[in-house]
C-alpha cells in the first residue's frame, strides 16, 4: 500500500519536474530535455524522503529546490568548459579589474578587448562562458573567493537567522542590492526574467526582441559587472 501511495505522489507532482526541466537553461550539448527531467524525477523522490514537515516550508517550494539542485549539480559533475577557457575568464577579470582603477570608470568592451588583443567576438565568447558559469553556480560566478557564501544567504533564507551568519548574509545582501542598482536597466531585466522569473534565454530574447546569443553575452557581461562591483566595494 505505501509502495501505491508513494507512486500516486510521484505521478502526482510530475508536471513540477516538467516546469523546472523546462525552465532550466544551461549551455551543454550533451544534456537535453529528457535528460533533466530523468534527473529531475530523482530530485523529487529525493525531497519526498527527506522532506520534514515540521518546518512549516510548503512541499513545492522545497521540492522545486531539489529537483533544480538535482539537475544542477549533475551538470556540474559533467561540466566541460576546457582549461584554457577557464584561464580566459580569470585573466578577463583580472584586466577589467585593473583597467577599472586605471581608468577610474566602467571599462569599456572596446577597451578590454584591445587590452587583452582579443576581437569582439572572442570576447564574446568569453561572457557565453561567464553566462554559463552562472548557470551552475552564480554564487560561485560572483562571490569567486568566498566558498563560504551561498546565492541563498543574500536572496533568500527560510531558516531563523541570528548571530554573525545574519550579519554575513545582510551585509552580502547589501553589496549585492548596491552593485545591481549599477547595472543598466536592460541588463536589470535580465537578471531579473531569468533568475526570479525563471524565464529561458529563449523568452528573454523574444522578450527583448535579440537573439539569443545576445541574450547570453549580455547576461554574462552584467555577470562579470556585478563581481566587479563587488570586488571593487570590498577592495576599499
Amino acid at each position: 500500500m505505501y509502495e501505491v501511495d508513494r507512486e500516486q505522489e510521484i505521478m502526482k507532482y510530475l508536471p513540477l519536474v516538467e516546469r523546472v526541466a523546462n525552465r532550466i537553461s544551461i549551455k551543454n550539448t550533451e544534456y537535453e530535455y529528457d535528460d533533466f527531467y530523468n534527473i529531475g524525477v530523482i530530485g523529487l523522490i529525493d525531497a519526498m524522503q527527506k522532506f520534514d514537515a515540521s518546518k512549516k516550508v510548503p512541499f513545492e517550494g522545497y521540492a522545486t529546490i531539489r529537483i533544480k539542485g538535482a539537475i544542477i549539480d549533475e551538470v556540474r559533475r559533467h561540466a566541460k568548459i576546457s582549461r584554457y577557457r577557464m584561464e580566459n575568464v580569470n585573466n578577463f577579470y583580472k584586466v577589467k579589474q585593473e583597467l577599472n582603477q586605471k581608468l577610474k570608470r566602467e571599462a569599456t568592451d572596446k577597451e578590454i578587448a584591445k587590452e587583452m588583443g582579443l576581437t569582439q567576438e572572442q570576447l564574446n565568447d568569453i561572457y557565453d562562458n561567464i553566462q554559463y558559469l552562472s548557470s551552475v553556480s552564480l554564487e560561485k560566478t560572483i562571490f569567486a573567493e568566498d566558498e563560504n557564501v551561498s546565492l541563498k544567504d543574500v536572496i533568500q533564507d527560510n531558516q531563523t537567522p541570528n548571530g554573525e551568519d545574519e550579519l554575513l548574509k545582510q551585509e552580502r545582501k547589501a553589496e549585492l542590492i548596491q552593485a545591481i542598482q549599477k547595472l543598466t536597466d536592460r541588463e536589470q531585466l535580465i537578471l531579473s526574467l531569468y533568475y526570479e522569473e525563471n524565464a529561458t534565454l529563449k523568452e528573454i530574447a523574444a522578450i527583448l526582441d535579440i537573439s539569443i546569443a545576445r541574450v547570453s553575452q549580455l547576461q554574462g557581461r552584467a555577470i562579470a559587472k556585478l563581481r566587479s562591483y563587488i570586488e571593487e566595494e570590498s577592495a576599499k
